[in-house]
Formats: structure tokens, C-alpha cells, sequence
């Protein structure tokens, strides 16, 4: 199905959040990436001319296959087609500038490409979506490893706090959070991204 809205959510692992310097949040907060921004295995993150400083961030994303508003948390689950890993690649340098002047960080987030996604897997196949391992190598050396265990949220809390503001489509994709390890990337680098056993994503970097 083709994509719907990225919604992004921000600070749902503790140690990430601390390594931005960020508290973490009483209620989820939530931002959003463009459809422009996907690209899929095999192809390309590009780093903007506009951009010196552009991180890697992993992230469990969440596929909305059927519609609805203000989901229960405990009806989320009819509502989720399946799950991908996802890159929220991100420009630190605008996002930091950003921050500091109080803007959205819509420039930071929405070029094009900045969203990495891998193929789906059906919910179905999935056990349990918080027992997850979730990693990120840049040329083969790990940068970022852990686990969805850690997340702050439940994926049903996810759903029916995003639900809550707006309407979910199918085709819509919800991405939880990154853990720590966020770091640089730059032109020529090979990216690979791992849910587990279940999803697999290489991107190179131009």
C-alpha cells in the first residue's frame, strides 16, 4: 500500500534522550516526515547541500493497515497492518539550530530521502513487537544496538495516543523512537539496519 503520513516520535528511549541532552517527555511527543522523504532497499540517502551534520537514527515503524480515530489502546491492535525498520535520518545541525530558536523541525527531518524504510512484515508474524532486537551498523561497525523492550510506550499506547490528534489511514506508518548511538553519516558510507530477524535494510549514502 502506498505511504500515508510519517509520524515520528521523539524521546521513547531514556538513554537516547539523554544523549541529546533532552528530558524525557510526561506525554509522547510527535512530529511529521513527509512520503517524500521514503526510499527503500537498495537505494540512496542523499545529504543535502543545506545540511554538514546529518545523523543516523533507527526506529521500529509501525503500519497502519485500517482506519480509525481515537483508538482504544486496547483495540490498537486490529488497526496495525505490520512492522518495518526505519531510518529517521536527521540534519542535527538544523535541527539543534531549530530548538534553539523554538521552530518545528521540519527542515531537519523532511528532505528528501530521510526516511529509509525496509518491506513489511505482518503483524501476524510478529509475537511480540516489545521483545524486538533493533541495531544499526554504518560499514560494518555497529553503532547502535538495542532492544524495543526499552521503549517508554507501548506500540497500543503509540496507536491510540497518535490516533487521539488524527486519524490513522492504512498506509500510514508510525516510527517509535530511536535508542542511543545516533551519530554522523556521510557520502559513501553503507548503512545497514536490522528488526531482528524479521527486517533488513541497506542504504548507501550520496
Amino acid at each position: 500500500m502506498p505511504v500515508g503520513k510519517i509520524i515520528c516520535l521523539a524521546r521513547t528511549y531514556r538513554k537516547h534522550a539523554a544523549e541529546m541532552g533532552s528530558p524525557v517527555a510526561d506525554n509522547i511527543v510527535m512530529f511529521l516526515k513527509p512520503a517524500s522523504a521514503v526510499i527503500h532497499d537498495g537505494q540512496a540517502i542523499r545529504i543535502p547541500a543545506g545540511s554538514a551534520e546529518v545523523h543516523h537514527e533507527v526506529e521500529m515503524a509501525v503500519v497502519i493497515g485500517q482506519q480509525g480515530s481515537h483508538i482504544p489502546a486496547a483495540e490498537a491492535a486490529s488497526h496495525i497492518h505490520g512492522y518495518a525498520v526505519a531510518l529517521d535520518v536527521t540534519a542535527r545541525d538544523l535541527q539543534r539550530e531549530a530548538k534553539r530558536q523554538g521552530h518545528p523541525w521540519t527542515m531537519a527531518k523532511g528532505y528528501d530521502t530521510f526516511c529509509p524504510i525496509s518491506s513489511v512484515v505482518p503483524a501476524a508474524a510478529i509475537p511480540d513487537p516489545h521483545a524486538l532486537d533493533l541495531s544499526l551498523a554504518v560499514n560494518g561497525e555497529r553503532r547502535q544496538s538495542s532492544t524495543t523492550a526499552m521503549l517508554l510506550y507501548t506500540v497500543d499506547d503509540i496507536v491510540a495516543a497518535v490516533s487521539a490528534v488524527m486519524t490513522l489511514c492504512p498506509g500510514d506508518l508510525l516510527l517509535t523512537g530511536t535508542p542511543e548511538g545516533v551519530g554522523p553519516l556521510h557520502r559513501g558510507d553503507s548503512v545497514e539496519a536490522r528488526l531482528d530477524d524479521y527486517c533488513h535494510l541497506t542504504v548507501s549514502v550520496e
